[in-house]
Parts: C-alpha cells; sequence; structure tokens
C-alpha cells in the first residue's frame, strides 16, 4: 500500500497538468473504507468543472498504477474558507489570519490550539493564543486550518 508521500509524488504532476496546483491530500483507511481526498487550487479559484477534470484525470493515473489495494473512495475539491495548511509555505501565507489545530500529542496538557498565526520561524508555527506565544514544530501537528472571518 502506498504512503501519503508516495500518492503526492504520483499525483502532482496529475494535478499540475491540468493547471492547478495539489494543496494537500488525505489518505484516511478506517476499516474497510478508504478514502483519498484531494484538495486542488488554482490562481483564478476552483470550480466545480476543475473538480470533474481533476477527478477522472486521477482516477485514471490510480487504475494504471494502482497504489491502493482494494476499494477507495475518490474526492477532490477546492480548500474551501477554511482551508486546512499542510506545509511551511501555506502557514506563512497565513500569518495574521487566526487558525484552529490540532496536535499528534499533548503538550502542556492539551491537543487542540485555536489562535493567531504569528510566523513561521524554521520548520515552526507561532500561534498566539490568549495572549501568550506558541513555539510548535510543524511535524507535531496532525491537523490545522484557517479560520473563516466574514
Amino acid at each position: 500500500m502506498a504512503s501519503k508521500q508516495q500518492l503526492e509524488e504520483l499525483l502532482q504532476p496529475v494535478v499540475e497538468s491540468l493547471g492547478c496546483q495539489l494543496w494537500g491530500l488525505e489518505y484516511l483507511s478506517q476499516g474497510r473504507h478508504t478514502t483519498l481526498r484531494l484538495y486542488i487550487e488554482s490562481p483564478d479559484g476552483v470550480g466545480l468543472e476543475q473538480c470533474e477534470q481533476v477527478s477522472r484525470q486521477v482516477s485514471a493515473v490510480m487504475d494504471v498504477e494502482d497504489p491502493i489495494t482494494g476499494e477507495y473512495t475518490l474526492e477532490v475539491s477546492s480548500p474551501g474558507l477554511d482551508r486546512p495548511l499542510y506545509t511551511l509555505e501555506q502557514f506563512q501565507q497565513y500569518v495574521g489570519e487566526k487558525v484552529s489545530l490540532r496536535l499528534r500529542q499533548a503538550f502542556e496538557g492539551r491537543r487542540k490550539f485555536q489562535g493567531l498565526l504569528n510566523g513561521v520561524e524554521g520548520d515552526e508555527i507561532l500561534l498566539v493564543v490568549d495572549n501568550e506565544e506558541y513555539v510548535l514544530p510543524i511535524e507535531w501537528i496532525e491537523k490545522a486550518n484557517v479560520e473563516p472571518s466574514f
């Protein structure tokens, strides 16, 4: 069975060939149910037509390469307003925004943090929560999302 990184390496050129950026990939396996979820981005935004195009091309590549054993569900969408953040570069783009994140393990007694993204230094995220700054290595972060502001 392929790793998340192997799937990214396989599918990123496919997404880019269609004029989109692979924003992120989630590979979730729960019992017999496996979901491969791709988030795509485009300079002009992402519409249903682009999601369908990417879905068709990715399905074709997955059928040929067969990196996932058994059945799986493929989902393709835009990152949306509460976009997930995966890379240091993505965190850097959203400095000054509110984010929520969940850590892989507890830090100072908690796993969930919500606050102002204050910066990125090296491989660490600077997050201000209730006037206290936390320095969190990116590898500690299990899930992070931008908090939509209206």
